[in-house]
């Protein structure tokens, strides 16, 4: 009988935490960027009883994903996948915030979603920043879901020249993260498998502790401490939620973004986090 293969591509601190919820008894592929973090989740994961198999993979290259899931199948059926790569603003300039965030987790559902196995499921995680932003047009968001994968980075919208910073670059990534796994949701439920993404606030990761470090670090700081919760997220709590959308429970939910940002985004548009008007 085949193994089931779970694909988790961003060893990072989310990336962990969901793995060791929905990883048990299944073969987990790791990937990531650089091999000594894969090695060292890889490790932690080992340690704990999870059968882990660590490789590089690159989310800016198409054939790096390619290999990945022509590992993946290798080792079994790839049923599930989880997407927890990425670079934040403080961390990239504009053009690879957008190669990575935004063209590679394009690409990485879309060849996922080419061989994923009946009654598989996916999260990509993407980030409160896509809710933040001011609306796109109805074209403008059409084309960020459907226009080809390969074409995505010549859209007008995504030239650096258009975009303001490193902030907005990323926004873009996450509002077109979530309008591609609509699109993606459609073409995974053909296979009967199903796709998802979560958008985090500020979550105690190594990444979220460069934000706080950064030029920025002022204003995240300012708003876990003016959001309902009054404090930022865990990964735990987001692997919570994943489990649920990839579990049988959730087998209903496809296509969909979970926001779950302690009230954050509320507070943004309706409590002290408002912007100040001029």
């Amino acid at each position: 009988m085949s193994q089931d293969v779970l694909l988790v591509v961003g060893a990072g601190q989310i990336s962990m935490a969901i793995a060791r919820r929905v990883g048990v008894g299944k073969k987990i592929l790791l990937g990531d960027v650089s091999i000594q973090n894969a090695n060292k989740i890889a490790e932690i994961l080992s340690q704990a009883g999870y059968d882990v198999t660590p490789t590089v993979t690159d989310l800016s290259s198409r054939e790096s994903i390619r290999q990945a899931v022509e590992t993946a199948l290798s080792l079994g059926e790839l049923r599930y996948l989880v997407n927890g790569a990425g670079v934040s603003p403080s961390q990239a300039p504009i053009e690879t915030i957008l190669k990575v965030d935004l063209y590679g987790t394009a690409v990485l559902l879309e060849e996922v979603g080419r061989v994923i196995a009946k009654g598989g499921a996916g999260v990509t995680i993407s980030s409160q920043s896509g809710w933040r932003m001011p609306q796109l047009t109805p074209e403008q968001d059409r084309l960020l879901a459907t226009i080809p994968t390969e074409e995505l980075l010549k859209l007008d919208l995504l030239q650096p020249s258009a975009i303001k910073d490193t902030l907005h670059a990323y926004q873009l990534a996450k509002r077109c993260n979530e309008k591609r796994v609509m699109v993606e949701a459609v073409r995974w439920g053909e296979r009967g498998a199903r796709i998802n993404a979560i958008a985090p606030g500020i979550i105690v990761t190594p990444l979220a502790l460069d934000e706080f470090n950064g030029p920025r670090g002022d204003f995240y700081k300012n708003m876990f401490k003016k959001c309902p919760a009054g404090r930022p997220g865990v990964a735990d709590e987001i692997a919570n939620l994943a489990a649920l959308m990839m579990s049988e429970q959730g087998a209903f939910i496809t296509g969909s973004t979970f926001l779950i940002d302690g009230g954050a985004t509320a507070s943004y548009y309706y409590g002290p986090l408002q912007p100040q008007k001029n």
